[in-house]
């Protein structure tokens, strides 16, 4: 953490940027888009942080770590992984479209940092995909699906982060029923209960 930034002014910044990046492109946020989001004075953000640039690469990897809690903890206990699968996706969306952060997203912008953060992001990015992967291999060794290869997974990634594009609150799709058809794109129809 960064000296000087009690803890929750700090997520609070981070998840200030990381909605503007996500909003407006990181390019067209400025410094006095982000201060004034939380209320700062212009250059008070980089007080904290050195440039825009590492503070787009903390958001990325910040958000993508407490997403990656909340998934642990959604599909903590959850054996079969038809099950789990499901759980993900919903968890995924959930921090895409219900979480003010959307993180996930800020992968698009990765193109701003240089080498060396753009190798951090990508260590985070591995993390997120982490439990995905494990899950992706389990349904293949049950023959559920053809391949736990990175194709999937990372198909999987683009048509859910896809939804952040067109999905609105209080339209046609609520969260889970968009998380139940990406689930079944994957799987199939869930089995009815008996």
């Amino acid at each position: 953490m960064e000296p000087g930034l009690e803890p929750n002014r700090r997520r609070e910044l981070l998840r200030a940027a990381a909605r503007l990046f996500v909003e407006k492109g990181f390019a067209a946020t400025t410094t006095r888009d982000i201060a004034e989001a939380v209320g700062m004075r212009a250059g008070s953000p980089f007080y904290h942080f050195r440039s825009k640039q590492e503070l787009l690469k903390a958001a990325m990897i910040e958000g993508l770590d407490s997403g990656l809690v909340r998934l642990l903890a959604a599909v903590d206990g959850v054996a079969d992984p038809e099950i789990c699968l499901r759980v993900l996706v919903r968890t995924h969306l959930g921090n895409l479209l219900e979480d003010d952060c959307r993180s996930p997203m800020l992968i698009y912008e990765s193109r701003a940092l240089d080498a060396a953060d753009r190798a951090e992001v990508a260590a985070a990015f591995d993390r997120y995909q982490a439990p995905w992967q494990a899950t992706l291999e389990q349904l293949a060794a049950i023959g559920r699906i053809d391949s736990a290869g990175p194709p999937k997974r990372l198909l999987m990634f683009g048509m859910l982060n896809g939804c952040s594009h067109w999905f609105r609150p209080g339209g046609a799709l609520s969260v889970d029923e968009l998380a139940e058809a990406a689930a079944a794109f994957v799987l199939g129809p869930q089995p009815s209960a008996q």
